[in-house]
């Protein structure tokens, strides 16, 4: 599996226009970022819907912090019929520095995430449901069945060790934030031990890197494009992963404060060079696929995920290009 996420930073027909130029460049999913400082995802991925055929489409990812999980089933069910049957839930904990930003950095967990895609899956097969958790629900139903009914992909967003392998035992796929093989192979023994406890009835299970990826001829420009991502990804990386690369972790929790208060000019100037080869696909078409390739030995898919690229609409072919046939 080959997606690309995109982020509703920018003007949303230039988003629609980039989701299009995928789908042709043969992307099989489009994700859309779900951050409440950007545009409103669902708003893009309707859009979307209705100027593609093909690509599956899908937040990546939603939180079940802002949206109530029963609200959230409903758009994923309107999305799923907007786009006949194409739609993908992409739901995880949510980002730890907007989230601070509404007071919601205490709600991440594993269990909200479960509950709220257990429920959606109810909710899509028809059911009405009562529930008492991380949330609460009394005899809530939809008043229309989306075209695949349960049949929608549910994969979860995460890094934790209990989040991996819960997914893999609950889930359709792991959208793993990750780009270099170490992570991903860690990842994919995390994976392991959680398919075996994986019922043979819930089918296949995908193991998906969701790596930052900025690709262009320029090796130079592609690094440098790539500060704002990595910012974001080294501010909310867990202390394992930090060291696992060697990252000082106050300089990854300055840059974290920096995010959460706005000042991201200085938050993206902290970056090192140790952070964008840990954290991101950063250089030539010909440097992205022999990092592509590495993460390929551990992963089933690849989320080419932001920045793409300091140029958008030739990073979206560029990356395609540098990692045919990987996936």
């Amino acid at each position: 599996m080959l997606g690309i996420e995109l982020t509703p930073e920018h003007e949303l027909s230039r988003l629609v226009d980039l989701g299009v130029r995928a789908e042709d460049a043969g992307y099989d999913a489009v994700y859309s970022t779900c951050h409440y400082n950007n545009r409103d995802p669902w708003a893009f991925l309707s859009r979307l819907a209705a100027a593609t055929d093909s690509v599956r489409l899908g937040p990546g990812v939603a939180n079940p912090s802002e949206t109530h999980p029963v609200t959230l089933a409903s758009k994923v069910a309107t999305l799923d019929e907007l786009s006949e049957g194409r739609a993908v839930l992409g739901i995880g904990p949510g980002d730890p520095s907007t989230l601070k930003n509404l007071g919601l950095e205490d709600e991440r967990g594993l269990r909200p995430v479960l509950e709220a895609f257990k429920t959606a899956q109810k909710l899509w097969a028809g059911e009405r449901v009562d529930h008492e958790g991380t949330f609460d629900a009394a005899d809530a139903g939809l008043n229309y069945e989306p075209p695949q009914g349960a049949d929608v992909p549910v994969h979860v967003g995460g890094e934790g060790p209990h989040m991996c392998r819960m997914a893999a035992k609950h889930a359709d796929g792991l959208l793993y934030n990750g780009s270099h093989p170490k992570d991903l192979a860690w990842a994919r023994e995390q994976v392991d031990d959680g398919l075996a406890d994986r019922p043979d009835r819930r089918g296949e299970f995908d193991l998906i890197a969701y790596a930052a990826v900025s690709v262009a001829e320029s090796e130079a420009a592609a690094r440098e494009a790539a500060r704002p991502p990595v910012a974001f990804i080294a501010a909310g990386a867990a202390p394992p992963v930090l060291k696992r690369h060697g990252i000082d972790s106050d300089a990854a929790s300055e840059i974290g404060e920096r995010v959460s208060a706005g000042e991201f000019s200085a938050a993206f100037e902290r970056v090192t060079p140790a952070m964008v080869d840990a954290f991101c696909m950063a250089g030539t078409p010909e440097t992205v696929r022999e990092r592509a390739a590495a993460v390929a030995e551990h992963a089933d898919g690849l989320v080419v995920g932001s920045p793409l690229g300091p140029d958008l609409e030739s990073a979206v072919d560029l990356a395609a290009e540098a990692v045919d046939g990987l996936f």
